[in-house]
C-alpha cells in the first residue's frame, strides 16, 4: 500500500511538471517562450544594437502578441540593460487623471512602434517600482545629434537649461510593465 501511495505522489509530481512545462510552449515547439528574446538573446554579450534589433523584429511581426514574451523589450535603468514586458493599458485617461502613482518610461517613438533607441525607465523592483508606466516621448532639438540615453537622470538633465538638448513630450498613454530580468 505504501509503494502505491509513493508511486501516486511521484506520478502526480511528474504530471504537474509536464503540464507546467507545456504551458510555456509556443505552437507546439519544444523551446519555451519566456526566455526567447530574438537577436539580443542569442548574442554572447548583448549590446544596444542587438537589443534594438530584437525590438525592431518584434514590432515588424504582424502576428506578434503584445502579451507574454512577445511583449518583451530591452530597457535601460541607471546604465544597466534590463528586459521589460509591457503592453498598453486601454482607456489610460482615467488612470492619468486619478492615479498620480506611476513610473515614467522615455522612448523615441510611441512604444507600439519601432524604436530608434532603447527606452529608458525610472524604476525597477526594489527601487520605487510600480507596474503602471506613463509614456514620455523624446524629441531632439535643432542642432543636437540623437543618441542613446541609459538613465532617467541623463534624459531629465538633457531637457534642462537655457539650450536643452531634448524636449520631453508627455503622452496620454499608460503601459502595464514588469521588469523581468537583466539582459
Amino acid at each position: 500500500m505504501r509503494l502505491g501511495r509513493t508511486f501516486g505522489f511521484g506520478f502526480t509530481a511528474l504530471l504537474m511538471l509536464c503540464l507546467s512545462t507545456g504551458a510555456c510552449q509556443k505552437n507546439g515547439a519544444m523551446a519555451p517562450t519566456a526566455p526567447e528574446m530574438g537577436a539580443a538573446r542569442t548574442a554572447a554579450a548583448p549590446n544596444a544594437a542587438s537589443a534594438l534589433s530584437a525590438v525592431s523584429t518584434a514590432a515588424a511581426s504582424p502576428n506578434a502578441s503584445v502579451h507574454g514574451a512577445a511583449g518583451q523589450r530591452p530597457v535601460y535603468y541607471d546604465g544597466t540593460l534590463f528586459t521589460a514586458n509591457m503592453f498598453e493599458v486601454p482607456a489610460s485617461d482615467a488612470i492619468l487623471a486619478q492615479n498620480p502613482n506611476f513610473n515614467e518610461i522615455y522612448a523615441t517613438n510611441d512604444l507600439d512602434d519601432e524604436q530608434d533607441f532603447i527606452s529608458v525607465i525610472n524604476a525597477i523592483q526594489g527601487d520605487g517600482f510600480n507596474p503602471l508606466w506613463h509614456q514620455n516621448l523624446i524629441h531632439w532639438n535643432a542642432g543636437f545629434t540623437p543618441h542613446q540615453f541609459t538613465s532617467d537622470d541623463e534624459v531629465l538633465n538633457a531637457a534642462k537649461g537655457s539650450n536643452p538638448e531634448i524636449t520631453i513630450e508627455s503622452t496620454d498613454e499608460i503601459y502595464r510593465c514588469s521588469v523581468v530580468g537583466r539582459k
